[in-house]
């Protein structure tokens, strides 16, 4: 239209190249430009929307210059040109005009290009109007748009912090959440503080950013003049719109953070349940006042977080009851086991009052022996807790009376079936000889023991094992397996649960095999290995509960052999008898025992008499010296049957009855132990040491 070059207008994205027909009004005209002979035909309706007389206009498109300003007219003839290069059949645009009086006018023309039958350009004709109150209108529509865009922001920025506060846990979490940079700053905040209410104050739990802390703040009283004192005891938002209204309502604490430039601030109560549980403040530097809208997002956001708060703190305060509940459960001291060294942890889950009935336990037992147990109830609940502290007992009543491993275990199983409870558990029992190294170990369905060497190796043993506790009992299979294990000197052996070794996405095998490379890499001493073991589990976290026990062999305290004799006797063999009554004789003088020689021969006499009489098959008595802190001889008699010994009331005239009795009156310590599909009673005698 104007003989200029081309020129860009910055316009909003959203207004049309085509006007709405409704929106037309009614001053338009026609144009009619010949593009032969340049000439620019309009009809009095397009003087009008060009605000120019008939005698100012001559036909010629450069004249309509004196309305249309250079950069209009550079972007139109930019527009037209381009059309006409293209092969478009049309154009349209917004453009302005400079009025007659100064003012600029919004004008709307829209023009088709005639072409001939080459293609060439020949003809525009058109329409021109005044598009100044549709624009308007246009713009208008364009601000709401853009206000509505801006309210569904916040509103999203509210679900969004919602949506977090939801996997919130702790108070920190909340606090986390709240100063993420993907959170409230998307409200535009410059600063956040929060506060609960405790004891009849304000503590402040969280304040932003760093530097922005105000002296004399970090407890304050309900009646002091602070914004979130006012709003925890009006149980209403304030809204201060102004650094003056900030500055005359709160006289203190404005001095102590006008380095902050804060222009207007927002605070709400934390209200749960009624009652006021802390107050949380949003302070700008860049915006004076709040829409309503604007308040009702911030009055929800306060909602959303208050419900979050309380949510964390009964997470917390059941956690600590369940923590201490799960620790009442467990031992509270480990006993000092002479020749060992002990370390034990326990991890509870992440799960707030869901705690598991993981346990260990450690039970000491004569002749140099310790009883270990690891555990695991079924379930993570209070119940869980509460059965697997009466496990616990039973079992360590169960050792302590001197039953064998297997019966241990069986008798828990039954005793865990007759409560009342649909739990079972998994349980492992290692029962340790210090003395000679020697580890029977009953596993019901728990995980195989792992041992490391002194140089680090470390292997998992294979153990066969029986039905968890409780299951064993309700199908009847009360027969469990005994395995044994050499502990050398400076072993370590390991009992944990499941929770060490699960790990999503693998199999028990695959986190035996990553436990095992943990272990030969961690420390040497127990407590620093069971120090990594657990700040391991700790860092992976997950939902189940740790419990660890390792016990170490240690090598200058541990009892060692000193000589060792054996001697096979069979049923109806009296020179066996006679043979083995010999052996014991010259060893225990040779070992320099002479002094309790006679008691040493009568007891290992008694129990040969009994394996013999009370059994089918034969016995083989084995005498070894201990040499250690102090130095005992040990005999051992072992046979073919798993009946364990009990005591008779002789009477007054019977000869027999009195044999048990007798061992226990003249020897030190003595027990019964399994040994494969047998059993070995055994005892010992403190002996002084060989000249």
């Amino acid at each position: 239209m104007v003989d200029r070059g081309a020129s860009a207008l910055s316009l909003p994205d959203d207004w049309p190249a085509h006007p709405d027909p409704i929106l037309a009004l009614n001053r338009m005209g026609t144009f009619d430009w010949d593009l032969d002979n340049g000439v620019f035909h309009m009809d009095a309706q397009a003087h009008e929307v060009f605000d120019l007389r008939p005698d100012e206009y001559d036909g010629n498109p450069a004249t309509l210059a004196v309305r249309v300003p250079p950069p209009e007219g550079y972007r139109l003839d930019g527009l037209v040109s381009q059309a006409m290069k293209d092969g478009s059949e049309n154009y349209g645009t917004y453009f302005r005009i400079r009025c007659r009086d100064g003012t600029m006018r919004w004008t709307h023309t829209q023009g088709y290009i005639r072409r001939d039958e080459t293609g060439r350009p020949r003809r525009i004709v058109g329409i021109v109007r005044v598009a100044t109150e549709e624009l308007a209108e246009l713009e208008q529509r364009h601000q709401q748009a853009a206000d509505d865009e801006a309210r569904r922001q916040q509103t999203s920025v509210v679900q969004l912090t919602t949506a977090a506060l939801a996997h919130a846990r702790t108070i920190q979490d909340v606090i986390d959440v709240l100063k993420d940079t993907h959170g409230l700053t998307h409200l535009g905040a410059t600063s956040l503080v929060m506060g609960l209410v405790e004891a009849g104050r304000i503590r402040l739990v969280a304040e932003g950013p760093s530097g922005s802390f105000v002296p004399g703040t970090l407890i304050t009283r309900i009646d002091e003049q602070y914004p979130m004192s006012e709003v925890v005891r009006t149980l209403s938002p304030r809204f201060i719109e102004s650094p003056e209204e900030f500055a005359d309502s709160y006289p203190v604490l404005w001095p102590h953070i006008t380095d902050l430039h804060i222009t207007s601030a927002a605070y709400m109560p934390l209200i749960a349940q009624a009652r006021p549980i802390g107050a949380i403040g949003l302070l700008y530097n860049d915006r004076r006042g709040f829409t309503s809208d604007e308040r009702n997002v911030l009055v929800a956001l306060g909602s959303s977080i208050a419900q979050s708060l309380q949510r964390a703190m009964f997470y917390e305060q059941e956690k600590d009851l369940a923590s201490g509940l799960q620790q009442a459960m467990l031992p509270r001291t480990i006993p000092s086991v002479p020749g060992a060294d002990v370390a034990v942890r326990y991890r509870s889950a992440s799960l707030g009052r869901d705690i598991g009935g993981d346990w260990y336990d450690l039970i000491p037992l004569p002749g140099g022996r310790v009883g270990a147990v690891i555990g695991d109830v079924q379930g993570h609940d209070t119940h869980a807790a509460a059965v697997m502290g009466q496990l616990r007992i039973v079992l360590r009543a169960y050792a302590a009376e001197g039953h064998t491993p297997a019966t241990v275990m069986a008798r828990a199983s039954v005793f865990l079936h007759e409560l009342d409870t649909d739990r079972f558990a998994t349980c492992l029992y290692a029962e340790a000889d210090l003395s000679t190294g020697v580890v029977q170990v009953v596993r019901a369905g728990h995980i195989d023991p792992l041992v490391r060497e002194p140089g680090g190796a470390c292997r998992r043993v294979s153990v066969e094992g029986g039905l968890p506790l409780g299951l064993s009992a309700e199908f009847g299979q009360l027969e469990y397996p005994v395995g044994t294990i050499e502990l050398d000197s400076d072993h370590t052996l390991l009992l944990c649960t499941d929770g060490l070794v699960e790990q999503p996405g693998t199999d028990l095998d695959d986190g035996m095999q990553t436990l095992t490379a943990l272990i030969a890499t961690g420390p040497k001493d127990v407590r620093d290995l069971a120090d990594r073991l657990i700040d391991v589990a700790e860092e992976r976290g997950g939902d189940d509960d740790v419990a660890l026990l390792l016990l170490r062999r240690r090598v200058l305290d541990a009892p060692q052999p000193g000589g060792r004799l054996q001697q096979h006797v069979a049923p109806g063999d009296p020179e066996a008898l006679t043979a083995a009554r010999h052996m014991i004789r010259a060893a225990v003088r040779a070992w320099g025992a002479a002094d309790r020689a006679d008691e040493i021969e009568l007891v290992a006499d008694e129990l040969i008499t009994n394996a013999l009489m009370h059994t089918e098959g034969s016995a083989v008595v084995t005498l070894r010296v201990l040499a250690g802190s102090e130095r005992r001889l040990r005999v051992e008699v072992e046979d073919s049957s798993s009946a364990l010994p009990r005591r008779r009331e002789a009477g007054e005239s019977g000869v027999s009855g009195r044999g048990l009795l007798l061992v226990d009156l003249l020897t030190d310590v003595w027990g019964v132990e399994a040994r494969g599909g047998g059993k070995a009673v055994w005892c010992e005698f403190l002996v002084p040491e060989r000249p």
